[in-house]
């Protein structure tokens, strides 16, 4: 039974955020020196994650122990794949891709490895589990968008992307998640606790991955 779930939850993953902080596809983004053809590559291949991150939400909702949480994770559902329609769609539109093109594109192995995982770990085990699960998407963005937006970026593209994850309309979605994450790190034994651990460690290491994947346009060796 955790008196503060994210912060213990958060201390095991420090050192995995600092890498994510580091990698060049982040520092990319502020100093502008990202391949526009990684964030192409990043745009469609979130786009195909969030679709997948919307039904783990959803299974979320339908396992939430209340009214206020079974509501809160359909809206964010329903959200995350309002963000694609809306910021993925007007990148889109910059780079010339079709909505279709998108869709059609394939998965790369760690957007297929990371959603699968997201899916097993949510259909599979309790509320608490998938929340452990789902939990990193939300946090380490809203983390991530904090430390870029204190930089800022010389590309529009990419302060577009800034903007989103560093301001306060998410910053209100994340809090509400890790509100929920302490009143229900309070109930769980320790067994569930090490449990919601081992997935919000290992979806953190698919963040890192994820990104390293789209600096490196990550393709299918076989």
């Amino acid at each position: 039974m955790a008196d503060n779930m994210p912060d213990k939850l958060w201390g095991e993953i420090e050192g995995i955020f600092k890498q994510i902080l580091e990698h060049p596809f982040l520092r990319g983004l502020t100093d502008g020196s990202l391949d526009q053809e990684s964030f192409r590559f990043y745009v469609v291949q979130d786009s195909l994650y969030l679709r997948e991150y919307a039904r783990t939400l959803a299974i979320c909702a339908a396992k939430a122990p209340d009214d206020e949480s079974i509501q809160m994770f359909a809206e964010h559902a329903a959200g995350a794949i309002a963000v694609e329609r809306g910021l993925h769609n007007s990148f889109f539109d910059d780079f010339g891709l079709s909505v279709e093109e998108v869709r059609t594109t394939q998965m790369g192995p760690t957007t297929l490895a990371y959603t699968s995982y997201l899916l097993a770990a949510a259909g599979r085990g309790s509320f608490s589990e998938a929340l452990g699960a789902v939990l990193p998407c939300y946090w380490i963005y809203w983390e991530v968008g904090k430390v870029l937006a204190e930089h800022g970026s010389p590309n529009p593209l990419y302060q577009r992307w800034i903007d989103t994850y560093g301001g306060d309309e998410f910053a209100a979605i994340v809090r509400s998640v890790l509100e929920l994450t302490e009143r229900v790190g309070k109930r769980l034994s320790s067994d569930e606790e090490v449990k919601v651990t081992e997935h919000f460690v290992t979806t953190s290491r698919y963040e890192w991955m994820f990104w390293d994947g789209c600096w490196r346009r990550e393709q299918w060796p076989v």
